[in-house]
């Protein structure tokens, strides 16, 4: 059972339909393709129909990318589009953006994105996809306050005591090929029991040590720092990581 990338930007890439050939051709079990932007939407829609059952759609507008965005478009947007999608993300908040640290009527609005899409999320559901950059705490509390929803911290490198709190309450976490720099993220993978992680690679973020963005293909190195952490194979981590990305978005 070939891993599944959990996090992909594909509408960021220049060409999403070679991306995903790459991917089955390196044995991939699958890939979720998340949006930013709401005029991303029919860019994930677009290589999600060309791809039935191997490529999922999550819709969501990302916490960095709201600021030109109307939410009750993007809500009637998600909402029209609900059964072909496996989450709604990426969604959550990023305390540590330049804008947001200088501007809290900024702040409150990311706020009110991330706030109206788990109310939406409960509604439909929907498992959420949260970035929750230096707002860790802040992303779980506004889940739990909004209904029993479900998902995964996305690229999840913040505080343990944070971290002890989010798999208490039921949530997934998921690294990327980040695991083999960043301390912070090997801590929190260290911490988390393989049941409750998801690999992923949010494409097209730069690999540092490859010198080169990253595809969805390259979660197979997001594997490899995995089980190099965890003391199993590869082969289990790529099982145990399908499992759970299948027992979460449901398909």
């Amino acid at each position: 059972m070939g891993p599944i990338d959990t996090h992909a930007h594909l509408s960021d890439l220049t060409d999403p339909q070679s991306t995903v050939k790459r991917s089955k051709k390196m044995g991939l079990s699958g890939i979720i393709a998340v949006s930013t932007t709401v005029p991303t939407f029919e860019d994930v829609k677009r290589v999600t129909q060309a791809n039935p059952g191997y490529v999922h759609m999550a819709l969501g507008v990302h916490p960095t990318e709201f600021f030109d965005q109307d939410l009750a478009v993007a809500l009637k947007n998600i909402r029209e589009n609900a059964d072909s999608c496996v989450a709604i993300g990426e969604i959550g908040l990023d305390y540590w953006n330049k804008r947001i640290r200088k501007d809290q009527a900024l702040k409150n609005k990311q706020i009110e994105f991330y706030v109206g899409q788990l109310t939406l999320a409960r509604e439909l559901g929907l498992p959420i996809s949260i970035h929750s950059r230096g707002a860790w705490s802040d992303c779980l509390r506004y889940a739990l306050e909004n209904g029993s929803i479900k998902g995964v911290f996305h690229w999840y490198s913040g505080p343990l005591d944070v971290l002890k709190k989010v798999l208490d309450n039921g949530f997934y976490v998921s690294c990327t090929p980040a695991l083999e720099s960043s301390s912070e993220l090997r801590a929190a993978m260290s911490e988390a029991p393989i049941e409750r992680i998801l690999v992923e690679t949010d494409s097209p973020v730069w690999i540092r040590s490859q010198n080169r963005p990253s595809e969805p293909s390259d979660v197979l190195l997001t594997v490899k720092h995995l089980a190099e952490i965890k003391k199993i194979t590869e082969e289990e981590v790529a099982e145990i990581t399908t499992r759970n990305a299948k027992d979460l978005f449901k398909f």
